[in-house]
């Protein structure tokens, strides 16, 4: 495992102490809810907007925040920790559009926790931080079992996926802020029933935010991106 250091002198020096590459392979001896409790105390004394965005593999996160970040970074600092089993493909995906990011390579672990957001932030310029994202590992089962401790959770679905998705991860809807039902520009060609898509996601928690969205054609983007900034 990579051992951050935890002294700087400035913001400039704290970037560049940033590793790229996270391994993360050692037991979780901490309680969880206590950390993302901790974690979220920092990001708010800090004035830190954040977001965890979960999915599957495929529906759409990393295009979805390739695009956040570039319209975000034309006048905020952006930051985006990305989750995955091996490898940065992702992150280095997402920094060519201007934000900062940090991967964490969870190894056998199949969603982030919230020790994992500890070890990072800790050594993240807070001051010189308006957003961070989290892109969580692809998975729509396992992330729910660890909160992270950031402001919204955005679960990202597509009409890919089949009309079943939402319901068939009811847990996932429930603890999420928003729903973003991604691809629509697919859904005359795969017959995908979006109506009931939107219908399953508020039935399972009415107070969630559903935004059908193609982030191909950008497509209900600006509606997402309003939202993040009115957060």
């Amino acid at each position: 495992m990579i051992k951050i250091s935890e002294e700087s002198n400035s913001n400039k020096e704290l970037e560049e102490k940033i590793p790229r590459i996270i391994e993360m392979n050692e037991d979780l001896t901490r309680n969880n809810e206590e950390l993302a409790e901790r974690n979220h105390a920092i990001f708010k004394k800090h004035n830190i907007k954040t977001f965890d965005i979960v999915g599957a593999i495929g529906a759409g996160k990393t295009a979805i925040l390739e695009k956040l970040t570039e319209e975000l970074s034309k006048d905020k600092k952006v930051y985006v920790i990305c989750g995955d089993i091996t490898l940065r493909l992702d992150a280095d995906r997402i920094e060519q559009h201007g934000a900062k990011t940090i991967q964490i390579n969870t190894g056998r672990e199949c969603a982030l926790n919230a020790y994992h957001i500890q070890k990072v932030i800790k050594n993240l310029p807070l001051d010189n931080v308006d957003y961070l994202f989290v892109e969580n590992v692809g998975n729509l089962i396992c992330p729910s079992d660890f909160i992270l401790g950031v402001d919204r959770r955005i679960l990202v679905v597509s009409v890919t996926e089949g009309d079943h998705v939402i319901i068939k991860h009811p847990l996932l809807v429930k603890m999420s802020e928003v729903i973003i039902i991604n691809k629509i520009d697919l859904v005359d060609t795969l017959g995908t029933d979006l109506d009931r898509m939107i219908k399953d996601a508020k039935s399972i928690n009415p107070k969630i935010k559903v935004i059908p969205m193609s982030v191909k054609t950008g497509e209900n983007f600006d509606n997402f991106l309003e939202y993040i900034k009115n957060c």
